[in-house]
């Protein structure tokens, strides 16, 4: 069985040694860069599971590589940083980070909040690189650039509608209630309310579908949540 492969990006040698040495024993492999440039180069050549990364660090920050690695993948990112402005927080997440730690932090707490996205991604059998299509051709998620397709033509989707969407498309056969939704999309500790996911699965069905309100997409199951349509396990390619 392949061994998980998580890329540290840090500047300060201890704390990625104390990282390290956790992540290890936990049975995780671990490539290890000491400024922004080389976490770059070392996510080109590695095919990373998961990203630690600082967001203070020579060369380039922390928030210039994240949106690096957002262009090319959806691979899962945890922000470490000193910066404990709740703006700093929100900026990290909105640039795409999957959760955030504050220094000085626990590395028991950091390797739980590690399993927990692990967990997540295994349990909802979210692709890392892939393309999804509908049975009829009409709609095309590229996953590798985030970009998303109706009849040929490119749609614009937020962050959190190509996710909500690409939770959906990767389980054709699941019913998502939108705790669950919640949960994939925006993580365990973001606070929101489970109506908020009704005006985001509106807005993304003005932007797919046809006629809105007869969905063929994204279908609601009443009483339980959301699914897809117009497609099989064998849409992804």
């Amino acid at each position: 069985m392949q061994k998980i492969l998580i890329e540290i990006i840090e500047d300060e040698k201890g704390i990625v040694n104390i990282m390290k040495s956790y992540l290890e024993k936990e049975g995780y492999d671990v490539v290890c860069a000491y400024d922004g440039e080389e976490g770059l180069e070392a996510f080109e050549e590695n095919d990373i599971d998961l990203v630690i990364l600082d967001l203070m660090l020579p060369k380039l920050s922390g928030e210039e590589v994240i949106k690096s690695i957002r262009n090319k993948s959806e691979v899962p990112v945890i922000m470490v940083t000193a910066k404990v402005d709740e703006d700093n927080k929100i900026d990290g997440l909105r640039l795409g980070a999957d959760d955030y730690v504050t220094k000085p932090f626990s590395p028991r707490e950091l390797m739980e909040r590690v399993k927990a996205i692990l967990r997540r991604i295994k349990k909802y059998n979210i692709p890392r690189a892939d393309i999804i299509k509908t049975e009829d051709g009409r709609l095309e998620m590229d996953l590798e650039y985030n970009r998303f397709f109706k009849d040929g033509e490119e749609v614009f989707l937020t962050k959190n509608e190509f996710q909500i969407i690409k939770t959906l498309f990767s389980n054709p056969n699941k019913i998502f209630t939108r705790e669950e939704i919640i949960e994939i999309t925006f993580g365990l500790d973001y606070d929101a309310y489970d109506r908020a996911i009704d005006t985001h699965i509106k807005n993304i069905r003005q932007k797919i579908e046809d006629n809105p309100k007869k969905p063929a997409y994204i279908k609601t199951i009443y009483g339980m949540g959301y699914k897809s349509g117009g497609l099989d396990d064998a849409s992804k390619k």
